[in-house]
């Protein structure tokens, strides 16, 4: 699958100094109208999908020099949108203060929601808590460190109205620097590609458009938010990808370093075998077995036959080690495939989860004749 990409000029970013006054002035209006008590955070309910028009998204770690910045960005660019919206903060176990000021921004805005973890789960957790609890038809996901230009939102909803499930950011002018953070990039960028088929820029670019039923139906484990885009493919997703603005970081460093590169690679080795053989596992293990047990009972054979017909002595040839060793792993590699079938009928059975999706029927109600036979 190949992603659409369009050549839109990136345009300035836009300063919005006014909003962080008005964020401050309406903060201190809150506090003196408060109780003593004060007021607790909202208690995150059951929701539905599809209440509102859009949902932000935003996974956090120790971002309280940002926090009030980033909302005032924000509420700049969501409000000349005249779109229905909810703003979630999911704070992944913050130790400098960041849920003081979340709590403050809830208290002075009902589109402010707020999920904290008990302790750090890392960031593919607060991306799977933020879609479980997002309300919107359209969510978009971008990071707290005000490296990624909220008034790119418009740019990724004009390009999903042309009819894409997924509109991903091109940070085409990154801001980081080369060797540790672009050099690595490129190489996974490509490489996710290439195993995937689903052609990107910049995976790595948290700034997305998701449809509500995209990501609903995707469950994420591990440190799997990077390839949204290639597991939604398997459901035959259309994937946009445009240029969006990216700043320096400006507060605090980056969560990530070169670490995370063969992180990476083995995730996209369990990606790849999901989206290839993650309803059919005796296609890949029963194929390796089949080779293992084929090239042990050649061997095997060739060995007999110089026994038979020369009198060889074969005790000190390790031809005979390899024959077995092939052939019993051709069993075992069959063995694990047949296991994996008996897996994946229990999880799809038990669960009742279907393994197509559907994006449209038509259908006629049925014809009277036939209900009255």
């Amino acid at each position: 699958m190949t992603a659409n990409i369009t050549g839109q000029s990136l345009a300035p970013r836009i300063k919005t100094p006014f909003v962080d006054q008005q964020v401050e002035t309406d903060l201190n209006q809150k506090r003196s109208a408060q109780p003593k008590n004060g007021t607790p955070l909202a208690t995150i309910l059951p929701v539905t999908a599809g209440e509102l028009e859009l949902t932000v998204l935003i996974p956090l770690l120790n971002e309280v020099e940002s926090l009030r910045p980033l909302y005032a960005q924000l509420r700049g660019a969501l409000e000349p949108l005249g779109k229905s919206y909810e703003i979630i903060f999911v704070d992944d176990g913050s130790t400098d203060g960041s849920h003081t000021i979340l709590a403050e921004l809830h208290e002075i805005d009902e589109h402010v929601r707020v999920i904290r973890f008990r302790r750090n789960f890392g960031q593919t957790a607060a991306f799977a808590a933020g879609f479980e609890h997002a309300r919107g038809d359209v969510i978009i996901t971008l990071d707290a460190d005000l490296q990624n230009d909220p008034q790119d939102i418009g740019k990724l909803l004009a390009k999903m109205d042309e009819g894409y499930d997924i509109v991903s950011g091109w940070r085409v002018d990154r801001k980081d620097t080369y060797l540790t953070r672009k050099v690595p990039s490129q190489i996974a960028n490509s490489l996710i590609s290439k195993f995937t088929g689903v052609e990107l820029h910049d995976y790595g670019c948290s700034l997305k458009a998701y449809r509500q039923d995209v990501v609903k139906n995707i469950k994420l484990y591990g440190e799997m938010h990077r390839f949204i885009p290639a597991l939604a493919s398997w459901m035959g997703v259309s994937v946009a990808e445009i240029p969006v603005n990216h700043s320096a970081r400006q507060f605090g460093k980056s969560k990530y370093g070169l670490q995370r590169t063969l992180k990476v690679f083995l995730d996209l080795l369990t990606v790849k075998f999901l989206l290839s053989f993650g309803t059919r596992p005796i296609h890949v293990f029963g194929l390796l077995g089949m080779l293992c047990f084929a090239a042990g009972i050649a061997i095997g054979g060739y060995l007999s036959a110089i026994k038979i017909f020369y009198n060889a002595a074969l005790g000190d040839r390790p031809l005979l080690l390899l024959a077995v060793l092939l052939t019993v792993l051709g069993v075992q590699f069959v063995t694990m495939g047949l296991l994996g079938e008996l897996v994946v009928r229990t999880y799809h059975e038990s669960q009742r989860k279907p393994t197509y999706m559907v994006r449209e029927l038509l259908s006629h109600a049925m014809p009277k004749s036939a209900i009255q036979e």
